[in-house]
């Protein structure tokens, strides 16, 4: 009858006939799928079963009914908090914006922080702890470096694991190493600087005390190290496993947008680190003490250390709502279900064992996932892609700014503020156009990945701009001799006859162009005495010249 039919379809009154029911060869047995509600689904046919009938045939399976490759979860264990403490107020943000929202303000810190203020002060820690240039790119790779060492760890464990409290506990280690990397200034002695009275000029009598402890302060590197050390371990599960939680818990579809968002917040950090790290450099390092120098000076220490005691407390805050998000948010099993798989398919089947729900839960599966990784030739080749990628940015943004300091003669907080305006268009903008478009269009994996061919062939145009470049100055004692002979030797020579009596300062390096179209290391080594000002008319004033020469700055 009709009732019975109704009753028969109706999740509520389900019958299931027994193993010694007489109707056994008669009637198959319906196949159930619990979701993530707890209600039951019948096999019969119904328009409503559409996402739930391919998971279960009767007749694929001898031994279940069902397919138990997808495990479920009831909603109630799906809630918002911390243990047994799961307020109803929590659960307003147990959504998947919710989740994007604290993920965004931790790729927006960790931008900030490591691709931001990292290379704003790299200039500034260099003249603070007497550093080469070599010791502060060590410095810039040890994120790189702790990130590499425990990508495999984390990627693999924490996949299976529970995401959230790896991508929480990783924010927070995030926040101790930006505390570790402003250690330094705490805990060593008052930043001083011993002038004279004619600053960079020929006097006699020069002096600058506190030599005998530049190599003590030199060994801070290796609490720099230390704290980008724990940036990097930090930063692993945010990029690994942050996009991943976000793409099993929101709809195929929006899966773009989201991530595109996520790598937007990323993205502009390093432009606020810049801005904002700018903004601290125009701020004496000790606050308060009154100094007769200015940020365009050469010996100028800016406040280096406040970005990164604002941003590690911001983000050991964020970590702690992110540590209360569950494993699965709630809904999020039926996208898993409705997700069409566009992986690389071996021809050794391959794939099947990689989908077997017990693979990858012990280490003995580490060497064979690896294997798997690399039979995989698209992998391979977008790792490599994004390799390469990396590589130019991280050079562009650790010397970028430092580069502009010496070759236009900006001061530190200058050059961070050009750079970061940058990076706000290039940067945020195109990773969230390029997420526009996937979105826009309905692109799958093959089309996506032509997209990112095109786009860099693209701007393969731009590396036309260098060969675009002005010669460089010949420089008195470095690349040449006073009296325009090739300097031969590889060390500085910067001794003349103008300037034996000056008691010049190798420490003031402040270099001045002459009359005669060379550089000078300072006004001092050029043998000048006394300033000679340019003003914007044209005329000069307090004028005391040496013979065939006249400096500017």
């Amino acid at each position: 009858s009709s009732l019975h039919q109704n009753e028969f379809n109706s999740p509520q009154n389900l019958t299931v006939p027994s193993a010694s029911s007489p109707v056994e060869n008669s009637v198959k047995e319906p196949c159930t799928t619990p979701l993530s509600n707890d209600t039951l689904y019948s096999n019969t046919n119904s328009p409503s079963d559409s996402c739930v009938k391919p998971l279960c045939d009767a007749a694929s399976e001898k031994k279940s009914q069902c397919n138990e490759g997808v495990k479920y979860v009831s909603s109630e264990g799906v809630k918002c908090g911390w243990g047994a403490f799961t307020p109803a107020c929590l659960q307003f943000f147990n959504t998947p914006k919710g989740v994007l929202l604290f993920l965004c303000v931790a790729s927006f810190l960790q931008g900030m922080i490591v691709n931001g203020f990292i290379n704003t002060v790299i200039t500034s820690i260099e003249r603070r702890f007497d550093l080469h240039s070599y010791q502060s790119g060590l410095i810039a790779s040890s994120y790189d470096i702790a990130a590499c060492g425990c990508l495999t760890f984390v990627s693999y464990f924490g996949g299976n694991g529970h995401k959230p409290r790896w991508l929480g506990w990783g924010v927070l280690i995030m926040g101790v190493g930006s505390l570790v990397f402003a250690l330094p200034h705490f805990t060593t002695s008052q930043y001083e600087v011993h002038l004279p009275k004619e600053n960079g000029m020929c006097s006699s009598n020069q002096s600058m005390p506190c030599a005998e402890s530049v190599s003590i302060l030199s060994n801070y590197r290796f609490v720099f190290m230390l704290g980008q050390f724990l940036h990097g371990i930090g930063a692993t599960p945010l990029y690994t496993l942050g996009v991943t939680y976000l793409d099993e818990n929101v709809k195929s579809n929006y899966s773009p947008v989201y991530i595109a968002i996520f790598y937007t917040a990323a993205i502009l950090g390093p432009a606020a680190g810049y801005l904002v790290g700018g903004m601290f450099l125009n701020i004496y390092t000790h606050i308060g003490k009154q100094m007769d120098l200015t940020p365009d000076n050469t010996l100028w220490v800016g406040a280096w250390w406040i970005g990164f005691l604002g941003a590690g407390a911001a983000a050991l805050l964020t970590a702690i709502p992110i540590l209360g998000y569950p494993r699965r948010l709630p809904g999020s099993q039926r996208y898993i279900i409705m997700r069409v798989s566009e992986a690389h398919q071996l021809k050794d089947g391959s794939q099947e064992m990689a989908s077997d729900p017990a693979f990858g839960k012990t280490v003995k599966d580490l060497p064979r996932s690896l294997l798997l990784l690399l039979k995989n030739p698209t992998f391979i080749f977008l790792c490599l892609a994004g390799a390469t990628e990396a590589t130019l940015i991280a050079g562009m943004s650790t010397f970028g700014p430092k580069f502009l300091e010496s070759q236009y003669s900006l001061s530190a907080s200058e050059a961070a503020t050009l750079f970061g305006y940058l990076v706000v268009p290039a940067g945020g903008g195109g990773t969230f156009l390029g997420g526009f478009i996937v979105n826009k269009f309905k692109l799958r994996c093959s089309r996506i990945i032509k997209l990112c061919l095109l786009c860099t062939v693209t701007s393969l145009l731009a590396v036309f701009i260098f060969f675009i470049h002005c010669p460089n100055m010949p420089m008195a004692g470095v690349t040449q001799m006073y009296d325009r002979r090739i300097l031969l030797e590889s060390s500085l020579n910067l001794t003349a006859a103008c300037n034996t009596e000056c008691d010049c300062l190798r420490e003031i390096y402040s270099p001045v162009c002459g009359s005669d179209d060379i550089m000078y290391y300072s006004a001092c080594y050029a043998g000048c005495k006394k300033k000679k000002s340019i003003l914007d008319s044209g005329k000069t004033s307090d004028l005391h010249i040496t013979p065939n020469l006249w400096l500017s700055y």
